[in-house]
């Protein structure tokens, strides 16, 4: 998957985790369902140990109530695409 692709996607599956605050009481039910998900999601989308460390991030983050609003996804794009480019680029 192209990482523009992977982004976009990244930015609906955190979207997607916002869902549980429309519905309250019931949206809280759902990230019991969700957390896991999330968690497998996420090491699918970004291999190694950096993937397996965002995915149990993700996890937690997506089963915790109130931390929600953290777009973990995204994040995790910033940091493979962005912030991790520059640090290899900086040490060439």
């Amino acid at each position: 998957m192209n990482k523009y692709k992977k982004l976009v996607f990244g930015l609906l599956l955190d979207a997607l985790g916002l869902v549980s605050f429309i519905i309250p009481g019931i949206g809280e039910f759902s990230d019991i369902i969700w957390a896991p998900i999330s968690g497998w999601l996420m090491t699918k989308l970004y291999k190694g140990k950096a993937g397996k460390v965002a995915g149990l991030i993700s996890l937690v983050e997506e089963g915790l109530p109130g931390f929600d609003v953290i777009p973990t996804f995204t994040l995790m794009w910033f940091y493979t695409y962005v912030f991790k480019k520059e640090t290899i680029e900086n040490k060439a």
